[in-house]
This record gives C-alpha cells, structure tokens and sequence, in this order.
C-alpha cells in the first residue's frame, strides 16, 4: 500500500555518487539545504574511480574536508607509475608522465590523493549528515515535472513502496551516465558513445616478479589475448583487472567463466603458470564512453558528473570534473535562492562548464588510444600534462568581466598563471598574523578582493562601502605586502596575479578570477563588475 505525501525544498539532488553528496556538501557551505536521493541502497562496494586531482582537493581543503578525505587514502596512495605494456612481465610500451609533488606544490597547497570510489563517498555521506543534508537512499526518482516556481519529483522508497512528492526550485541530477533524470528532461548528449564493454575480476596472486618493483597506479594491457587494465587492490597480493570484450564479436560477458577468468589474468600478467585465486567475477558488465550532455542546463534542472559527462578513466578525470561541477553551482544556487543574484548568474554554469567537459573528454581520449594500441608519439603533440588539464582551464565566458576583445586560450599554463578573468585565482604562498597559508585559503563562501599593498586604501574602503552592503554580497578584503595583513613570502603575489603596484583582483566563491583592475588607483568598475557578475542588470 502506498502512500503519498508531499515536501518543498530549495534543492533536490538525485544520485549518491561522488557528485551529489559533494554538491549536498558544498550547497551546505552557502547555507542551502538540499535534499539527495539516490537509487541504491548503499555507497559503491566497487573501487571505480580512486584518484581525486590536487584542484578538487583544494576544493575539500575549503570546506574543512582535506583532511578527512586524505586519513581514507588507498593503500596504493604512495604509487606513482602509469605504465602501458604488451602484459605485466613482458615489454613496457610507454609510461605515462607525471607531475612531482614539487612540481605541484609551485602551483597549488593540496596533493593528488588516491582515495577508493567506496571509501571515500561513506565520508562525504557521514559529512552531508552532519550538515543537515536530507539523504535517502534506496530511493527513485519516477518522474519530474519543470514548471515555472520549481520541479515536481516523484519519488519511490524502494524498501517500503510508499511514493511521495517533491516541489524542488531547483535539480541537481547526478545520476551517473545513464541519467533518467537528463533523459526525462530532454537532454541530449553527443560523442563517440561507447568505446569498450567490460567486466571486472577480482583475484589474488603473487605480482611481485613482473612487476619488477613499479608501484603501478594501472597498468594498461594490450595483446592478442586480452586488452584491460590491472589494478592493484591492497599492493599485496589483491587485484583487479577491468578486460574489454566484444559483442560484435559474439562475445558475452557470461562467458567469463572462473576458468576462464584465469586464462585471461595469466595473459594479462605474462607468467602462464601463475597461482592465480578468483575472487569474484559477477559484476555486472560496463562500458567505457565518451559523452557530453547537449546542454548541462534547463531553467531549473542541472545536470552534473556521469550524466553530463563521460569520459575514459585514463587520466583521472572523471571524478574530479563532476565534483568541480557542483562546486561552481553551489554558490551560484545559493545567490539566485537568496535572491541576491539574478536568474542569469545560473545560464553561466553550462556556459562555463560544458567546455570544460568537451575539452577534458578530448584529453582521456588521447590517453585512451594510447591504451588501445596507438603509439604515444601519434597522440603526444595534442596531449596536455594532467597538471595543465587539472588546473590550467579556462572559462571562455560567463560571470566574469573579460579583458580584451575575444576569447582567451582554453588553457594556460599553471606554472606560470595569467590570472585573467574566467581562470583559476593562483597559489601564493602567504604569512599571516596565524602563520603561513595560501591564497587558495581565502576563498570560500563569498567574493574576495586581492589587492596590492599599494591599493590598500580603496580596497579596504571597498570592503564596507555602502553600494557593496546594498548588493547583498559578503565581499572580504585581504591588502598583500609589506606592512600589510598578509606578507607575500616570495614576492610573487603581483606577478602571479598579473597586477602592477596597486592593482586588485576580485575572486569568485569558487576561487576563479572575475575581475581584475590593472590600473591602479580607486578602481572604478568595482561595483558595476559585481553586478554585471551577479546578473543584476
């Protein structure tokens, strides 16, 4: 027997994976209050994704979850290599570059964290709870209904039958890749689509001898007899290998048999005769796409991670990109709730991060054909370094006020930042009266003015001026150099931030660069940026 009942929330979110119970976390820090539904009765009990990018770590470093997340690292946390091979013991193909803990802490305060899939989304759920977030899960959502005041969800509890609905002023849907909350909305995708089926065996065996002594993150397999990727589990003696078949070939994934399954993990690693324990091979089979959703935006439904955008694992990042999704909403929800900003300030979310899904796809792409066989050097005058890809995009348009006339590069390099409008705010290493700290650690919940020593005066004036109060914004000040707050150890700050003496940055919530004043002075055009970015005029 069902029954029906009725609730009204800013924000509803479908789908539990890394993206929703990030946006839950993030909507939390602006001070919204969302409800998340998820079809599953529980987190992922499978690895999937276990590499979270140094710019998403920032990301949980600004909500106080750095830490937590860091304590539940893979024990693969310390490896280091990406190696394509002909099999395990056998010929090395290439191996992947990548970018040295020095190299990364010029550019940013946080670290790559290896961190398994059903590790990590237990400790954004137990966080989403402790911040008031409404979490269901074992729960679908039926149908939606976009109206002009919100969205009409029904929803079943799958333990119980029972329905309800849901008005909802605004969706998150981040319903994997297969999003019936993307289809019910009529959104498209276009790409390649699926690239490869697979089906994952979990095994016990002793690598040790062809390994000779690579502490591999993957190690892309490629033969005639098996094409997939071996995974360390414990970075002992527990694996698992994801195999591509082929059922334009007649192949189906019920013929893995556990003898089977053998055959291919000795192919795979190279040793015919290797001791070899089948843990389980009854997964259900997956594919790996390629996928970007038509347009990430109704007027009150969003779509974020997998249902946007799929890529291959080959590179790290899928995970990352849909949580940097929800971190650029999130504020922009919070604002339009508040009514502080204009309806307009949420058509810059697709504007901004559809790009960004197109051109990161692009890049797992060019990993991927490597792993199917290509050489490295066909691939390698197109392939950017994880780094560049991680931190070096660049939103081409929307809230942010453009220099110039047309549109930037898509990517800079973030050894040596630009800091123009529509790109990441840089990592300066700070002193301040509590010791030291990066710039990264001024951003949050509202906007965040930069300025050189030399501007103090307006800039500090700025911060309480009445036309900003009117505007509804939290604007903090923070004046950079000698005799200031906060000391620039390195004498960096100005050129990083592309300013002269006097010069000011305005930073958005979510740490990208709005607006830039280069010419000193009281700064005009302050004010009218801030409005412009808030989609007030």
């Amino acid at each position: 027997m069902t029954q029906q009942t009725r609730h009204e929330v800013p924000v509803l979110i479908v789908g539990g994976g890394l993206t929703g119970l990030s946006a839950a976390l993030f909507l939390a820090e602006h001070g919204v209050h969302s409800m998340l539904v998820e079809r599953h009765p529980d987190t992922s009990t499978h690895p999937k994704a276990r590499a979270i990018n140094p710019r998403t770590m920032e990301l949980f470093r600004v909500i106080g979850m750095e830490e937590r997340v860091r304590a539940g690292r893979s024990p693969i946390s310390g490896n280091t290599d990406l190696v394509h091979v002909e099999s395990l013991a056998g010929r090395e193909r290439v191996r992947m570059p990548n970018a040295s803990p020095d190299d990364i802490s010029r550019i940013a305060p946080t670290q790559w964290t290896l961190i398994d899939q059903n590790q990590l989304e237990p400790i954004l759920r137990s966080r989403a709870l402790e911040v008031g977030a409404d979490v269901r899960f074992h729960t679908r959502a039926d149908a939606i209904l976009e109206q002009d005041d919100g969205v009409v969800v029904r929803l079943t509890d799958l333990a119980t039958g029972s329905t309800s609905e849901v008005l909802a002023r605004y969706v998150i849907a981040a319903d994997g890749s297969r999003s019936p909350v993307r289809e019910m909305a009529g959104i498209g995708a276009h790409g390649r689509g699926t690239l490869t089926n697979l089906v994952s065996i979990f095994f016990e065996a002793d690598l040790e001898q062809p390994l000779r002594g690579r502490r591999i993150i993957a190690a892309y397999v490629n033969n005639p007899a098996v094409r997939g990727t071996i995974i360390p589990i414990d970075n002992d003696r527990r694996w698992v290998i994801n195999v591509s078949f082929f059922p334009e070939r007649g192949d189906r994934a019920e013929d893995f048999t556990e003898e089977r399954c053998v055959e291919v993990i000795r192919a795979a690693v190279g040793v015919p005769g290797l001791a070899v324990k089948v843990e389980s091979a009854d997964l259900p089979a997956w594919d790996i796409s390629a996928r970007v959703a038509d347009t990430m935006a109704t007027r009150r439904i969003f779509v974020a991670g997998d249902a946007a955008h799929v890529m291959p694992p080959t590179g790290a990042f899928g995970a990352s990109t849909g949580i940097q999704d929800a971190y650029n909403l999130a504020w922009k929800l919070s604002l339009v709730l508040s009514g502080t900003a204009g309806p307009g300030l949420l058509e810059s979310y697709d504007e901004e991060r559809r790009p960004v899904a197109e051109r990161t796809v692009e890049q797992a792409m060019l990993r991927f054909a490597v792993r199917e066989g290509k050489e490295f050097r066909e691939v390698a005058p197109e392939l950017l370094d994880e780094t560049t890809v991680t931190f070096g995009y660049r939103y081409q348009a929307g809230a942010f006020v453009p220099e110039g006339a047309g549109p930037e590069e898509a990517f800079e390099d973030p050894g040596r930042p630009g800091a123009r409008p529509g790109a990441r705010a840089p990592h300066v290493a700070l002193v301040g009266p509590d010791g030291p700290l990066s710039t990264i650690d001024l951003f949050g919940r509202g906007f965040t003015l930069l300025a050189d020593a030399a501007a103090g005066a307006w800039a500090e004036a700025a911060g309480g001026a009445v036309a900003v109060r009117r505007l509804g914004i939290a604007l903090a000040v923070h004046v950079i150099g000698e005799g200031a707050g906060l000391t620039d150890r390195e004498g960096e700050f100005r050129e990083r931030y592309g300013l002269p003496e006097g010069g000011a940055v305005l930073v958005r919530p979510d740490g990208f660069v709005c607006w830039r004043n280069t010419a000193g002075g009281q700064g005009p055009g302050l004010i009218e940026a801030i409005r412009r970015i808030l989609a007030r005029d």
